[in-house]
């Protein structure tokens, strides 16, 4: 993730946080390349997992601006060493009966799951880091993708003393 950088962001679990915090990337012309949220261990609190790409300064600008929102509790930068990066991909592949024991095949290869099976489709879950799922879609490709969906990268700081 080159310059690519992830935020842990806690908020406080209110109506119209999702919106204040999307409304002030667009307001200053920034992309969100990934966004996931979700509940916490404090049903008050909502973890968001947002992903930037810009140098040190847009960072930099996206944080300040963060920490002026009421309702931003806290802001970290994950580090690749320091954290855990994992996303969710819904793939739908082409497959019939002569190609679905080789998909199946590089399915547990990968360690994804079946979750679908279809006269003409498999739906495939695959979970792990963006390099794993753009690896097995790149397998999938020479079978025929009907249709793919990818939750964003979630991401949990590694224990430290």
């Amino acid at each position: 993730m080159n310059n690519k950088h992830v935020l842990s962001v806690l908020v406080e679990n209110n109506p119209g946080v999702l919106s204040r915090v999307s409304g002030l990337f667009s307001r200053r012309g920034y992309n969100i390349d990934s966004f996931s949220a979700g509940g916490t261990e404090n049903e008050n609190l909502t973890r968001m997992t947002i992903v930037l790409e810009g140098d040190n300064h847009v960072l930099e600008q996206i944080q300040k601006q963060l920490k002026k929102l009421v309702d931003v509790v806290e802001i970290v930068e994950m580090k690749p060493h320091k954290a855990v990066f994992r996303e969710l991909a819904l793939i739908k592949v082409k497959a019939d009966k002569s190609t679905r024991a080789s998909i199946i095949e590089v399915v547990d290869i990968f360690r994804g799951k079946v979750i679908d099976i279809a006269n003409n489709h498999l739906t495939v879950e695959m979970t792990g880091d963006s390099e794993k799922i753009l690896a097995f879609i790149e397998m999938m490709e020479v079978h025929g993708i009907i249709e793919i969906v990818r939750t964003g990268i979630t991401a949990l700081g590694r224990w430290s003393d």
